[in-house]
């Protein structure tokens, strides 16, 4: 029987005038009654069951065959056959491929986050060598473009920002070192085992390396507050953060779930989160009025780490010692990390043991998020939470064989991508038959058109490519690639680009002044400063994450403020006017040539008829 914490007598209970006060009373007992320690000691925790492992993203990472398909030319590597597969259950007829457009338009946004210039399409619909698709892929993936538009979606999981939060917002004077150094690690396409170690241990793997010197900061990206009276709970909640943060970026478990009692659903025990949480308290030191930066050894220091009854920062229960989590750690005796009386080493075997060929959770989740971010949704649409609760993959076959393709390819991140977007499944047309013609004849109509609606709705069995919007980063750096306005710079501090006084007044002083370089104000959006007490007015109107948690997902908002300021605000009037300056800078009028060319630079595809009497007219009118 659990211990219950609070006691509740019978005499409370008498003193209690009202049926709501009972209610709260009985709720707090509900609540209590999830506690398995006592104060005294660590009882014996509920044993990891077969039944517990039985669960998909517990199992033994296998490779799986592929699956015998009927013949078919529309395959073109081993995703299509998993994915046929399932199509063919389902009485559903793949999309034929995409026009060369909009192939050429979807990787520029899926691998750099820009669009195609006018020479870039006009080359690829012109080159009829049968791998002209694959070499452009190549071209892609060597782009210096390609990290600055991955490594923000890893910064959306290290929730990242240049500040602590909070009612001061400090700025972190280093923090953009540590974005740089994720831009550069994926553009050399560093090995994701490779990747991991170095952000949950570089003081130790490599401590004379200026180059990775920070990144241990994706361990305290978070935020903090520096100036909390006690610092002894600001270690408390930057630890409890720390651990969860990473249980749900690099295990795909809700582990924070269990900071304050067992987990509701997965085979997760308080015990089990604080035996993680001790593995990275050694490195951790704070200071009063200091903002968190990397994570360092302390020479001498080894604390004593307990389970903190009820997540209680005051209440230090039993002693822990730190460990992996024992439903991931298939031998089922949960190795501990802290031997002897050293802190030394304990976040480097916790990477190892994380990145080793037994562990069931690391590639599948690394594999899911790729895919998730190359089709919107991942094979599994919960990609931080693979527990119970979690979505089952749609495609388990595939994600364990795209897990293991991961690993026997000695974590190449770049070769997933390659094998992903150079899929059948990858380069399927949309689906939507209505979109205004472009300058390249479409494929006619599948025969199947009501059929793939009808029986896959919802897109679950990849039938077609889905449609999906692009982030406020991508908008933003697209409106000034198209009159060539966009900054290409790299690395260094985070820049301010001019804000509204409104909102300018919403901050303290100084805290944001507009760049003295005009020419910052039009850098890559990664480059943007990122404050997390106001987010810059496009990221915030097109969800970007207000980086005070770890999100795995954006969320898909259509809301008014979105057109409006798209079509009102001082940003758009800029990026327009520039546009248009750029156009008539070689045309001499508003004509159908101007116009013919203001289309082809925003959509790489000419005007239909009708859009192009119209903007005449509208022209005219003006």
């Amino acid at each position: 029987m659990n211990t219950i914490l609070l006691r509740v007598t019978a005499e409370s209970v008498e003193r209690a005038v009202s049926f709501r006060s009972i209610m709260v009373v009985a709720s707090i007992v509900l609540l209590c009654g999830t506690s398995t320690w006592s104060n005294e000691k660590l009882e014996t925790e509920a044993a990891i069951t077969d039944n517990d492992r039985d669960h998909w993203s517990f199992r033994a990472l296998e490779r799986p065959g592929l699956p015998m398909i009927r013949a078919n030319d529309w395959v073109r590597n081993s995703i299509d056959d998993f994915v046929l597969e399932k199509l063919d259950a389902k009485q559903i007829t793949p999309q034929a491929e995409a026009d060369r457009v909009t192939l050429i338009r979807r990787l520029y946004f899926d691998l750099l986050g820009l669009p195609p210039s006018l020479d870039a399409v006009d080359a690829f619909v012109a080159d009829r060598r049968p791998d002209a698709y694959e070499h452009l892929v190549e071209q892609l993936l060597t782009s210096h473009h390609y990290g600055e538009h991955w490594a923000q979606h890893w910064l959306d999981l290290a929730r990242f920002a240049e500040t602590d939060g909070f009612e001061h917002d400090k700025v972190r004077e280093d923090a953009w070192k540590y974005r740089d150094w994720v831009i550069d690690a994926l553009n050399a396409d560093m090995p994701y085992d490779r990747f991991i170690t170095l952000q949950l241990a570089a003081d130790e793997v490599a401590p004379n390396d200026e180059q990775h010197a920070s990144a241990t900061s994706f361990c305290l990206a978070g935020p903090d507050m520096p100036d909390i009276n006690s610092q002894d709970e600001r270690r408390h909640n930057v630890l409890n953060e720390l651990t969860a943060t990473v249980g749900g970026v690099l295990l795909g478990l809700q582990v924070g779930c269990a900071q304050c009692h067992d987990h509701k659903y997965d085979p997760l025990s308080q015990a089990d989160f604080y035996r993680m949480r001790a593995i990275f308290e050694p490195a951790l030191q704070v200071k009063k009025d200091e903002s968190l930066s990397v994570l360092k050894l302390k020479m001498g220091y080894v604390p004593v780490s307990h389970l903190m009854l009820r997540g209680d920062w005051q209440r230090p229960g039993p002693e822990v010692h730190a460990a992996v989590p024992r439903i991931a750690d298939l031998s089922n005796e949960a190795p501990i990390l802290s031997q002897g009386n050293t802190a030394a080493g304990r976040r480097v075997a916790f990477a190892s043991w994380l990145t080793a060929a037994e562990n069931p959770l690391t590639a599948r989740v690394m594999a899911n998020r790729v895919w998730q971010y190359h089709f919107g949704n991942g094979l599994s649409h919960t990609p931080s939470d693979f527990g119970i609760v979690g979505d089952e993959p749609t495609h388990p076959e595939l994600l364990d064989w795209l897990a293991s393709e991961l690993v026997e390819s000695g974590w190449s991140l770049k070769r997933l991508h390659r094998l992903i977007v150079t899929s059948a499944t990858y380069r399927q047309a949309g689906g939507n038959r209505s979109r205004e013609a472009s300058d390249e004849p479409r494929t006619p109509p599948s025969s199947d058109e009501s059929g793939y609606l009808a029986r896959d709705p919802s897109n679950l069995w990849l039938s077609r490519f889905p449609r999906r919007r692009l982030s406020g980063e991508s908008i933003r750096d697209a409106m000034f690639a198209a009159s060539d306005t966009l900054n290409a710079e790299i690395h260094g501090p985070g820049v301010m680009p001019p804000l509204p006084d409104e909102l300018v007044k919403s901050l303290r002083k100084n805290q944001w002044k507009a760049s003295g370089r005009e020419v910052d104000h039009y850098r890559r959006s990664i480059y943007l400063f990122a404050r997390r007490n106001l987010r810059y007015p496009i990221f915030e109107v097109f969800d970007r994450p207000d980086a005070n948690a770890t999100c795995s997902q954006r969320s898909r908002s259509t809301t008014a403020p979105q057109s409006l300021l798209l079509l009102n605000s001082t940003f758009s009037l800029d990026a327009a006017q520039r546009l248009a300056g750029s156009v008539l800078a070689t045309h001499d009028a508003v004509d159908e040539h101007s116009v013919r060319e203001v289309f082809r630079r925003v959509l790489s595809r000419p005007p239909s008829p009708r859009s192009s009497e119209l903007l005449k007219a509208l022209s005219r009118a003006e």
